[in-house]
């Protein structure tokens, strides 16, 4: 079922959360581990994060250290078709512009065509040192407005080389969005202006970054109907339970913390007091939320899955 429908057709607000895949060489029984702990909760959808490749120095037998160019975290695709047929829950994948191929990109599409799932976020992906698709002389999509349309390209049969009588998928995407502004982006208002070609492009509702003041996100929600971008807009929400994300959050995803906020955890004594802290302070944000009739609560869960869930059991009474 796609992401659009599920939205539209909710009588209740939505709670879906995100993970990521195993570390490579691991199982992925972990991974199911935390979707036990999260599925009697019934998330409508799970997200799963793609990874693109990154150099690592490996030692040989010599002492010497070689430079090699592999993906850390491979396998989202085999974890969203666990999802969807283990756990009969909608699998998103994410898919990369950065470090993969045009190609590569269409070949990840076919195959979870092939598999029956019928959603994507399209995104463009971090910074990382995985070698250019111009060296090996592909093209590939720089800005995730251009994967959107290359979806959608597909969605109407038009693939990357010209095929007879090719068959068209049928997918609903995703895209992300900061409520604070992409950091490559000069201001707020051209970053909307950005999201609105996305969405023109063809993307059928957008999952924002995380955020801790919901005055950023209800002034972004409120940018985007000015700009004639129509489609739902999830919130994207990330309990902060840990000192040291004060200052590591804000460093790897652009956001601000409130002041007041931040000053309650760095003066906190345990890790059971900061994790207290986080836990209020998130309910509070997600009660918020739900009042102004969000269409769902996006929960990134990487490997918190204990926090998530104390604070899911008690918006679920609402």
């Amino acid at each position: 079922m796609k992401i659009i429908d599920i939205l539209t057709q909710a009588t209740e607000p939505l709670i879906s959360f995100e993970i990521i895949p195993p570390l490579r060489g691991k199982s992925a029984t972990q991974v199911y581990s935390i979707i036990d702990e999260l599925i009697d909760f019934k998330p409508p959808f799970i997200d799963v994060t793609s990874h693109a490749a990154d150099a690592v120095f490996l030692e040989q037998a010599d002492g010497t250290f070689k430079r090699q160019v592999q993906r850390k975290r491979p396998g989202t695709l085999g974890l969203c078709a666990a999802i969807k047929y283990r756990y009969k829950v909608e699998a998103v994948p994410h898919l990369l512009c950065r470090g993969f191929s045009r190609q590569e990109s269409e070949d990840a599409l076919i195959e979870l065509n092939y598999l029956g799932i019928d959603n994507v976020l399209a995104v463009t992906g971090d910074e990382g040192e995985s070698p250019s698709p111009k060296v090996t002389g592909r093209r590939s999509n720089k800005y995730s407005v251009e994967l959107v349309e290359q979806i959608k390209r597909m969605n109407r049969g038009e693939y990357e080389e010209n095929i007879l009588d090719s068959a068209a998928s049928d997918f609903c995407i995703g895209v992300g969005a900061y409520p604070e502004k992409h950091p490559d982006s000069p201001n707020l208002e051209q970053d909307i202006r950005y999201l609105r070609d996305k969405v023109k492009a063809g993307a059928d509702y957008i999952v924002t970054q995380m955020f801790f003041n919901n005055a950023d996100f209800f002034r972004f929600v409120d940018l985007c109907r000015k700009n004639d971008i129509t489609v739902p807009i999830i919130p994207g929400i990330k309990l902060l339970t840990k000192k040291s994300q004060i200052t590591s959050l804000p460093r790897h995803f652009s956001v601000n913390i409130p002041d007041d906020f931040a000053q309650a955890v760095m003066n906190s004594r345990s890790d059971r007091e900061t994790a207290a802290i986080g836990l209020e302070f998130v309910l509070k944000q997600c009660e918020e939320l739900l009042n102004a009739k969000v269409p769902s609560l996006h929960f990134y869960v990487m490997q918190d899955v204990q926090h998530v869930k104390q604070i899911v059991s008690i918006l679920k009474k609402y």
